[in-house]
């Protein structure tokens, strides 16, 4: 399944809608994608949309962090896995815990 990337924007806010795999090409898509709106975000604030995530790999979670630590932007869950990945997002990384550690130990 590909990525549907919705971006909704408003005076105040901007939600940041992401439905399917953040993984590979689509990671990098976000990440194009999301270096093109950031400039206009002004003190808009920034919300992400995980509901409808269904996976993410590194290099999807690294983009999620890169833009959770450029907003704080507000995480959107609705299941156990949408939830993990919230946390995964906001949890301050180091090598230990990084998703390519956490892949290495499951292997």
């Amino acid at each position: 399944m590909a990525l549907r990337i919705t971006l909704e924007e408003d005076a105040d806010r901007m939600v940041v809608k992401l439905e399917g795999r953040i993984v590979g090409p689509w990671a990098a898509e976000l990440d194009r994608l999301w270096a093109e709106a950031s400039p206009s975000l002004a003190s808009r604030k920034v919300s992400l949309d995980l509901r409808e995530t269904t996976y993410a790999d590194a290099g999807g979670i690294r983009v999620l962090r890169a833009i959770y630590s450029q907003t704080e932007a507000a995480i959107l869950t609705s299941t156990p896995w949408t939830q993990y990945l919230a946390d995964e997002v906001t949890r301050k990384s180091n090598h230990e815990d990084s998703p390519e550690a956490c892949d290495a130990k499951r292997a």
